[in-house]
């Protein structure tokens, strides 16, 4: 481990700078222009100042993993340590969504004008809404879907679906679902991280993945669910091709492909993840094995939707022309590609942009062996390897032009894979301390749009 401190605290603020510059330029854009179509930039935010209900116990939790988080992290049994990181990142997305109290920052949050939960009388006959799905994509066709509708595959629209059907329909038990899966998307990570980089350094990024700013949009977020769907289909990757050969290997083959098919039919965004799963693959010592059931498993939710009648090639380039109809249109490429990354920032904290810079010095030292046993000498380099596979899927993403602005919850999934390069810090306790601060002070300052 390279412990160059100074470093870290230069490579974070330059982060900071980076966000600063955002909130400057982007405000004199927002009032002279008036071309961002956000409140507060570069966060789809507004300045409101507030405290909840939610303050006293983010403050408690914060505090708790401070102190403790990564002691207990250092010296829980595995199993026992992934049940604390699961309550925890709860009881962190919880306490920060309620600081908006339950009404504002819980029941209603997918119930607006641009959420899932606007048609759900609409799939009265799921197959028939299939089939005919592409149709109200853009603007000006009958009845055309709201915004977040029109821009996901129905995956994700067909899940508050099902929830509805089996009885939790409202917004309050929409957004209970997406704090309770989107927190275990940390889990998955530590998972992968532990299979393909090993126990240590695992152990040491827990308290960084459950501390994440970006609770603060994982919370009541469908993004936060989609992270963890895409987080499952890798975490299964990684025990695919790391484990030794049998069912065990062979079912989490299958289930990565599955999650991995479902994930695309979440998001069209989400099919970046195939750079993230090419990382793993190649960490892998079983590498070839595994592929035939991923790919097995992957066909499933592609062709189930395809035999309904919905046609993903199709409704993603209406997406794109229902984009450039809307604020996609007019939002300035020139400022949302760095700016972007601002957001990113928010959502990652100041640690990360530390960890980065240890992640490259990592990969900057000559190093052989990289598909060697995890918990090797080599070790820190398949964690850099890991991670570098999701800053690509980032500047993808930004450099597309289809994420201009919002990217704060729109690369939440993303996000959760660049968390593991604080596992490279020193003085964890400190890097903690300014990961919490940035989601209170985020939380209560500004009242966030998701």
């Amino acid at each position: 481990m390279i412990r160059t401190p100074l470093r870290d605290l230069a490579a974070a603020l330059a982060a900071a700078v980076l966000v600063v510059a955002a909130v400057l330029v982007g405000r004199h854009i927002h009032f002279t222009h008036d071309t961002l179509h956000v409140g507060w930039p570069p966060l789809y935010a507004d300045w409101r100042p507030h405290v909840g209900p939610g303050t006293p116990a983010a403050l408690v939790v914060a505090a708790a993993v401070v102190a403790y988080g990564s002691a207990l992290a250092d010296r829980l049994p595995w199993r026992a340590l992934l049940a604390a990181a699961w309550g925890t990142a709860m009881a962190w997305s919880w306490s920060l969504a309620l600081i908006d109290g339950w009404h504002r920052g819980i029941a209603v949050r997918l119930t607006t004008r641009y959420e899932y939960l606007q048609v759900i009388d609409r799939f009265h006959d799921i197959p028939a809404t299939l089939r005919d799905f592409t149709h109200h994509i853009l603007l000006g066709t009958p009845n055309h879907w709201p915004p977040h509708v029109a821009g996901h595959p129905p995956g994700a629209t067909l899940t508050f679906v099902f929830l509805d059907r089996i009885g939790l329909g409202g917004g309050g038990w929409a957004g209970t679902w997406c704090i309770t899966v989107g927190a275990t998307a940390g889990l998955a990570v530590l998972v992968a991280v532990r299979a393909l980089a090993g126990d240590d350094l695992a152990r040491r990024a827990a308290p960084f993945l459950v501390m994440a700013p970006a609770a603060v949009w994982m919370g009541t977020s469908a993004d936060g669910y989609f992270a963890a769907v895409a987080a499952w289909s890798v975490a299964l990757l990684a025990l695919a091709v790391t484990g030794p050969p049998g069912p065990r290997a062979r079912a989490a083959a299958f289930g990565s492909g599955l999650l991995f098919g479902l994930t695309c039919y979440l998001s069209y965004g989400l099919t970046l993840f195939a750079l993230i799963a090419a990382g793993v693959v190649l960490l892998g010592r079983n590498r070839a094995r595994p592929l035939p059931l991923l790919l097995a498993g992957a066909t499933i939710v592609p062709l189930a939707f395809t035999l309904t009648g919905f046609n993903w090639w199709e409704a993603y380039h209406l997406v794109v022309e229902r984009y450039y109809q809307g604020a996609g249109g007019f939002r300035p490429y020139g400022y949302w590609v760095w700016a972007n990354l601002a957001c990113t920032v928010f959502g990652v904290g100041l640690a990360v942009a530390a960890g980065l810079r240890r992640c490259g010095a990592v990969l900057a030292q000559p190093r052989g062996g990289i598909v060697a046993r995890p918990g090797g000498p080599v070790a820190d380099a398949r964690l850099a390897l890991l991670v570098s596979a999701a800053v690509l899927a980032v500047l993808a993403a930004d450099l597309s032009g289809m994420s201009k602005a919002e990217t704060e919850r729109i690369w939440l999934p993303f996000a959760m894979w660049l968390l593991p390069a604080c596992a490279f810090l020193a003085r964890a306790r400190a890097w903690l301390t300014a990961q919490a601060s940035l989601a209170l002070l985020v939380n209560h300052l500004l009242l966030t749009g998701w």
